[in-house]
């Protein structure tokens, strides 16, 4: 029989996926052929999508990016082991999926995300078992010791978030995913919903055990309908097979989950406006002490991680705190899921320890521009994430090294664009988010951002431009320390950033240009 595999994934599914699946089951039936069509997630090399992987005994065989009009004679290279003109060879030798360390998407692509069965035979549920012996103080030691830092933007440790809701007292605790992914240039997540989600499960129930929570909850964006399904789906196989319920693994411990789907609210990514949606009412970013880990969802101590921080999980608890630890530098320990997106000509999903220059993930890895022309700015970190020029790639892919240069790594999303880009367009992009976003709580926010995009139609238009200039620093300093939350608060760095590396969009000559003359 021929088995072969084929994305179920939203950004594959978009470019054919579907299609290619039903062309190879049509071509089979015509010709009599014996096939097996398994759905998988994607790999992540989005210019290669949809990629077709045959199972052959050197391992899977690639080919991409396959159309209908392909299929025929793709199936015919995979009986006769001919060569074809989209043949890519053994997937895991492509060069651009050998160079990195997988460890959060080692299954990516790989196994059914549908399948329990399909999970464990790649190591799946390995960390839960280990968990279960270790008990809460083991697996709080161990998810300290690895060094793993929240990935959903702010880089907090998750050792210590844990370990202040274990010790926290309560009748009740909860665990909640944040998978309201919603930054510019950010899929991570979504992949990994929609290729693994048992991963994420996992992760989930390991955090349960460790602080004493028996239920969580996945807040997903409802713009992710094939993310909501798949992790809906794998809930419901991972209860019919003793992975979560009344008794994990037939031991003492409870957990369950449910997934929740929110409006779409970009703030409801921050975490105590998100708990305002799950709790009914309308996403609010609330004042902070008291903190969730003390006093979250419904009241109660609550762990609050992203898709990427849960799905770390369960290769810290089975590899150990040592093995993801070695990955990395400084204080930014393991890998990071980077996401390559905009003008960029190998558009995908990266991950590799941290450490990697900026210059080597857009140059070398990336392949620079889809359009061949030079890259003029690139943006880390979502829509609220700094404009860096090409004299800072030299900068390492780390929370510290970002900080110092007045960026952040954020989602770990890298928006490219070329030197056609207008980048007081951009500033005033970022303004103009932050005011439609806002929630409306507190005033810096709701009425700085708006005062921000007037401010920078003034300077477009050459209206007292160096004097708008000094009102639009201003704001931003008013916006970064007196907002409530990151929204408003990072707001400043798209802008600010613009503003210093790009003076000359907004009527200034730039700095580095004097300094050349």
């Amino acid at each position: 029989m021929i088995r072969i595999f084929i994305p179920l994934d939203a950004g594959a599914v978009a470019v054919g996926a579907d299609e290619v699946a039903a062309a190879f089951a049509q071509v089979a039936e015509a010709r009599q052929l014996e096939i097996e069509i398994v759905r998988t997630g994607s790999r992540g090399l989005y210019w290669l999508e949809p990629m077709v992987e045959l199972a052959a005994p050197e391992g899977r065989v690639a080919f991409g990016p396959v159309t209908e009009a392909d299929v025929a004679s793709v199936l015919d290279a995979m009986i006769h082991t001919s060569d074809h003109a989209l043949r890519l060879g053994v997937a895991d030798e492509i060069p651009w999926l050998k160079r990195q360390t997988r460890l959060t998407f080692v299954r990516c692509g790989v196994v059914d995300p549908r399948s329990v069965e399909s999970y464990r035979a790649h190591d799946g549920y390995k960390g839960l078992e280990r968990a279960l012996t270790l008990g809460s103080a083991g697996i709080l030691a161990d998810v300290s010791a690895s060094g793993l830092r929240g990935r959903g933007g702010a880089g907090f440790p998750t050792g210590i978030k844990w370990k202040t809701v274990a010790d926290t007292q309560a009748d009740r605790k909860f665990i909640v995913c944040n998978a309201d992914e919603g930054d510019s240039g950010t899929f991570a997540d979504r992949m990994i919903m929609e290729g693994d989600p048992f991963v994420v499960i996992e992760g989930m129930t390991i955090a349960g055990i460790a602080v004493g929570a028996t239920r969580g909850y996945i807040y997903i964006r409802s713009e992710y309908p094939h993310a909501i399904i798949a992790m809906e789906q794998a809930i419901k196989a991972a209860k019919r097979t003793g992975f979560l319920g009344n008794s994990i693994c037939g031991s003492a411990h409870a957990f369950d989950i449910e997934v929740r789907v929110g409006a779409g609210a970009y703030v409801c990514g921050e975490e105590t406006s998100l708990l305002e949606s799950l709790e009914g009412r309308r996403g609010i970013v609330r004042a902070k002490p008291p903190l969730p880990a003390h006093k979250g969802l419904f009241g109660k101590p609550t762990v609050i991680n992203n898709v990427l921080s849960f799905a770390a999980i369960p290769f810290i608890l089975n590899d150990g705190a040592k093995a993801y630890a070695e990955f990395g530098m400084g204080r930014s320990r393991g890998t990071m899921p980077i996401q390559l997106a905009g003008n960029i000509k190998f558009g995908g999903l990266f991950e590799v320890a941290f450490g990697i220059t900026l210059g080597e993930l857009i140059d070398d890895v990336g392949g620079g521009t889809f359009t061949g022309r030079p890259v003029r700015a690139v943006q880390v970190g979502g829509p609220l994430g700094a404009y860096f020029p090409r004299e800072l790639f030299d900068t390492p892919f780390d929370y510290e090294a970002f900080a110092k240069r007045d960026g952040l790594i954020g989602h770990g999303g890298i928006v490219v664009f070329d030197d056609s880009v207008d980048m007081s367009k951009q500033a005033r992009f970022a303004m103009e988010f932050c005011a439609i976003e806002s929630c409306g709580k507190c005033t810096p926010c709701r009425i700085g951002s708006t005062r921000g995009v007037e401010t920078i139609d003034k300077i477009r238009r050459g209206e007292r431009v160096a004097e708008n200039k000094v009102v639009l620093e201003d704001l931003c300093h008013t916006l970064k320390f007196g907002s409530l939350c990151a929204l408003g608060g990072f707001t400043s760095y798209p802008v600010m950033s613009a503003l210093k590396h790009f003076p000359e969009d907004f009527g200034a000559v730039p700095t580095r240009l004097q300094a050349a003359e």
